[in-house]
């Protein structure tokens, strides 16, 4: 089954695949693979996270909401033991739904292929679900109120390893100021997961000559949490 628009006749199914078909759509637009068989298993990671979603994607407890096009919840391999973490949607995230989508996107996708991952092997979310405007950096009370949800999310999913995507996302999780290369090549903690820091993928497109330096952190990423 390939389009979500031609499943009417499954209206009166039951309950938790509505719940699964709705997610994907909101998720990944009007095409979707679906697995029906995990769509019946509430015990499955995909089921908790749709369920997740569907309980938070309509949240207005901060100014962010009023002016978003979707709610950017995440994607990937709900079972995924690499999370990859930005600070918030940028326009075409907004836009689309979707967590690093565009230039930037298209740039982590390489890199992960370099380390024959793609976005099917690994889980993308930001720490903030809306965007702020012009793309602004997230405030402290915009965190302190959407840093339950990726909370939420890391206890569904349980990686091995959180990669923080740029310097923003690694402070604002680590609650330091300190700079990205001393953050860089050191293995902190976040909920009691390894978490490392490596630069975003828009900074490298900003800034060539940093690409060699990410590698490095990639290669680290291969070496010992794909090993």
């Amino acid at each position: 089954m390939k389009l979500i628009g031609e499943i009417q006749p499954l209206i009166q199914m039951n309950r938790k695949i509505r719940l699964y078909l709705e997610q994907y759509k909101q998720l990944y637009g009007n095409e979707a693979f679906i697995n029906m068989n995990s769509a019946l298993k509430e015990d499955t990671n995909s089921y908790k996270l749709e369920k997740y979603f569907l309980s938070i994607k309509d949240c207005m407890k901060c100014a962010l909401g009023k002016n978003r096009k979707n709610f950017v919840f995440g994607m990937g391999n709900p079972n995924s033991d690499i999370v990859f973490v930005g600070e918030a949607p940028g326009k075409e995230e907004d836009l689309q739904g979707l967590p690093f989508v565009g230039r930037s996107g298209k740039l982590l996708d390489k890199i992960l292929a370099a380390i024959n991952l793609s976005r099917n092997d690994v889980y993308i979310l930001n720490v903030l679900k809306c965007r702020p405007p012009e793309n602004r950096d997230p405030l402290k009370e915009e965190i302190e109120l959407c840093e339950n949800y990726l909370k939420h999310q890391l206890k569904i999913i349980k990686p091995k390893l959180i990669v923080a995507l740029g310097r923003i996302s690694a402070m604002t999780l680590l609650k330091t100021k300190t700079s990205l290369n001393e953050m860089r090549n050191n293995i902190h903690k976040y909920e009691d997961i390894d978490f490392l820091v490596t630069y975003h993928p828009a900074a490298l497109l900003r800034n060539p000559n940093l690409k060699k330096y990410a590698w490095e952190d990639f290669k680290l990423i291969r070496d010992k949490y794909l090993a």
